[in-house]
């Protein structure tokens, strides 16, 4: 049987209430993320269903390696969010796996995002106009960001990779799904000189953030692979060592094969129902799973667009 998981909400300075359009009971009208999949410390899912029931991710994860077909990660290797920027999040990098693990005992953070909704002329930051490292220090220390960030249009459906040392940010009016690797460090290079409730500016990461830009690669984003299965259609976004992304659009009966021993699931638009060894499971919009070892013959059937992820 799949994992069936419940959302962990997190406030932000930058959230909103978009998230009610899952139908999720948000705590409050500035809840900026919903930790979908998430086995991390600051937010674990429970799970909702089975034997494991009331157990969180993480303890399933440790319990229970059979389930996942006895991977070597000590720790649940990826993190899936919704994430509701109502208002600007900060320019930001993550670090690569060496430099976190090194200096913040985790694993470093390659991420990519897949635009559920966007309002007219919403933007990201996506990379650095620098050319070479004496020029970004230059423009860090000189608060140059206008120069400095690089901003790119956002419409619905579109998705960009963001590898550990790409410059980043969400803007205001953008509403994504992020899958990442299962991380929660962050360098703030700018942050709009914005306030919390006590009147504090929230730290900025200058000199780290320094350290870990990676200006080798100036267009990171991935080119999507499209084709039809089943008559459904299938894209995959992005596949590697951190992870691989892929969408599917049905209208109909998809007889599904899952290409990892697990597979992370979240439906993004539309419903209708996934059988699992004959026992049939309601999908609806903002519904998020794991299809694990113990799930053999699977079948999705419905009006629905959904994203999978695994390593």
């Amino acid at each position: 049987m799949p994992l069936l998981l419940k959302p962990v909400f997190q406030e932000r300075i930058w959230g909103g209430n978009a998230l009610k359009a899952f139908n999720y009971d948000i705590p409050n009208d500035h809840t900026g993320e919903c930790w979908a999949i998430s086995a991390h410390p600051n937010g674990p899912n429970v799970i909702e269903n089975g034997r494991h029931k009331g157990k969180t991710l993480d303890e399933v994860w440790a319990e229970d390696k059979v389930l996942f077909g006895n991977p070597k990660e000590d720790k649940f290797p990826l993190l899936t969010k919704i994430l509701d920027a109502n208002d600007n999040l900060s320019v930001q990098v993550h670090p690569d796996n060496t430099y976190a693990q090194m200096y913040e005992g985790e694993y470093g953070k390659t991420e990519c995002w897949y635009i559920l909704d966007a309002n007219e002329g919403a933007e990201i930051i996506y990379g650095v106009n620098a050319q070479n490292q004496n020029e970004l220090n230059q423009m860090i220390d000189n608060k140059q960001f206008d120069a400095l960030f690089k901003s790119v249009k956002v419409k619905a459906g579109d998705f960009f990779y963001v590898p550990a040392g790409t410059v980043h940010a969400i803007g205001e009016g953008i509403l994504i799904l992020e899958t990442q690797q299962s991380s929660d460090t962050t360098y703030r290079i700018y942050d709009y000189d914005r306030t919390d409730k006590e009147g504090n500016k929230r730290e900025l990461h200058l000199e780290e953030s320094k350290e870990v830009i990676d200006l080798s690669v100036s267009s990171p984003n991935t080119s999507a692979k499209h084709e039809v299965v089943q008559g459904q259609d299938y894209t995959q976004f992005v596949s590697n060592t951190f992870f691989t992304v892929e969408r599917w659009i049905i209208n109909g009966h998809l007889a599904y094969a899952k290409p990892q021993s697990y597979c992370l699931v979240s439906i993004v638009e539309g419903n209708g129902e996934v059988t699992v060894n004959n026992e049939a499971i309601t999908l609806e919009e903002g519904t998020h799973f794991i299809l694990t070892t113990e799930d053999k013959e699977i079948t999705f059937k419905g009006d629905m667009t959904f994203i999978v992820s695994y390593v």
